[in-house]
């Protein structure tokens, strides 16, 4: 039975989405657009609920493989994310929320001291970074297809079928829940899906490398579409002195959406890039050292380039948006 896992997961999910969607819930939990939003329409966001039963669902088969350090933090999360779609908390009550769970996981997972204090911070950057990059349709339940697909793959080629369908699990709810959150969007994940996601995809990736399927830079990379994006924008917020808790559109994934590509081509271009990194990772695995680091290194100076296109590209808009206003 636990080979029925993903599609487990991935049936749950398609039929609880569209049952909340359409139901009262969807009518409570939805997500109004501001100045800052892609959309123009309320849409409901309870998506995530739908992702997260189903993920659980199909671990349900699987729970003598699951680590307790995995699930219940993830199920922290996911009823604290909950609760801000619902009530809007602080942001510092998230993060802490989100500081102690990863806490909690590494304890768990009893890293070694040195990795600690670093990998504690990749785990609450990549549970918020994930919640960033939720802006634009069909964006987010792609990356989780493609990564947690790339990393069911990745555990598969280790010898370990358990750990794979787990991540497969995952795989397969994000393709359920895409059904109806690919452009034209009818349903968004919220932080409730975006926030346990970017957690797993964290917790998993440090789980591969304990167990050895992969190395340390394998999740760095086959998340790296949002990783590098994500990251980036980040710094660039923080040089212009803006206020790091304040809705934004400036995530490249934004301005492409802005520049006229919409949210469908968007989508297309970043899938294209997440399966591109996702396949180079799994290949890398199997390189030497210095093969790896020819790998990494031609993988930053593409994001470098993607990256100064975009940005010329939006400032050519920017100022051909203000002509015409001006005219």
């Amino acid at each position: 039975m636990t080979y029925y896992a993903p599609l487990v997961s991935a049936l749950v999910t398609l039929v609880l989405t569209f049952v909340l969607m359409t139901g009262k819930t969807g009518l409570i939990v939805r997500d109004i657009p501001n100045e800052r939003s892609l959309h123009s329409a309320p849409i409901p966001r309870v998506g995530g609920i739908a992702l997260m039963a189903g993920t659980l669902s199909g671990w349900a088969l699987l729970m003598p493989f699951l680590a307790w350090w995995v699930l219940l933090p993830a199920a922290g999360l996911f009823a604290l994310s909950l609760l801000d779609d619902m009530r809007s908390l602080s942001p510092q009550y998230r993060l802490a929320g989100h500081f102690f769970a990863a806490l909690v996981a590494l304890l768990g997972a009893g890293v070694p001291l040195p990795w600690f204090v670093p990998l504690l911070l990749y785990i609450v950057w990549m549970t918020n970074l994930y919640n960033f990059m939720d802006g634009s349709d069909g964006l987010a339940g792609g990356m989780a297809w493609f990564g947690f697909g790339g990393y069911g793959i990745g555990a598969w080629l280790g010898g370990d079928m358990m750990f794979a369908l787990l991540n497969f699990s995952v795989a397969a709810a994000a393709l359920g829940f895409l059904v109806f959150n690919f452009h034209p969007a009818k349903v968004f994940m919220g932080d409730a899906g975006s926030i346990p996601l970017g957690f797993l995809a964290a917790m998993f990736g440090v789980s591969g490398w304990q167990a050895g399927y992969w190395p340390f830079w394998f999740p760095l990379l086959v998340f790296s579409p949002f990783a590098a994006d994500a990251t980036v924008t980040l710094f660039k917020r923080m040089r212009r002195g803006e206020k790091l808790s304040q809705a934004h559109r400036s995530h490249y994934y934004q301005h492409l959406v802005q520049m006229g590509w919409g949210h469908r081509n968007t989508a297309f271009a970043e899938y294209a890039l997440m399966l591109l990194a996702g396949l180079s990772a799994l290949w890398g695995i199997g390189l030497a050292h210095t093969g790896q680091v020819y790998l990494l290194l031609g993988w930053a100076a593409l994001y470098l380039v993607l990256m100064a296109s975009v940005d010329k590209r939006w400032r050519e808009y920017r100022s051909a948006e203000k002509r015409g206003a001006d005219a």
